[in-house]
């Protein structure tokens, strides 16, 4: 059973993904996953107004410049939520993914599937909720149109 975690490392954990993903107040981000709502509250008591779920955002246009996806869901779960958020977000945008720390193979299956989505990694954290991955994803449009 997952223990309900307190509310100073899941600031922890926001802290971590705004540092990793640089997400600035001017930029636009969606938030997926199990606890989508207490992270999208906890950015937007930060002054980020530009927050939103996929349930919140009207129409995926890729108008999004960073993913964030919380909680501690399966990696079939935040795999599914990467499908989510994907259309949502801009060619060139960053992601940054909690991965609960118990599951010994989902960071490797969930880094295989960021691969495959045209993103590259470029940290990962430890914290106490579990291990806060980032990538990047640069000129996925040109990727799309040559597939």
């Amino acid at each position: 059973m997952v223990q309900p975690h307190s509310a100073e490392s899941r600031e922890q954990v926001v802290d971590t993904m705004i540092g990793l993903t640089r997400l600035s107040s001017l930029q636009r981000a969606i938030v997926a996953g199990s606890d989508r709502m207490e992270f999208y509250l906890a950015l937007r008591r930060r002054g980020f107004l530009r927050v939103a779920t996929s349930a919140t955002s009207r129409i995926p246009r890729g108008q999004h410049a960073v993913g964030l996806i919380a909680g501690h869901d399966s990696p079939g779960a935040i795999e599914a939520a990467l499908a989510e958020i994907s259309p949502f977000l801009c060619t060139h945008a960053d992601v940054a993914i909690l991965i609960d720390s118990r599951e010994s193979d989902a960071s490797l299956k969930i880094r295989m599937r960021l691969q495959q989505m045209g993103f590259q990694i470029e940290a990962g954290v430890r914290c106490q909720q579990g291990l806060v991955l980032s990538a990047h994803r640069q000129g996925f449009a040109q990727m799309e149109s040559a597939a």
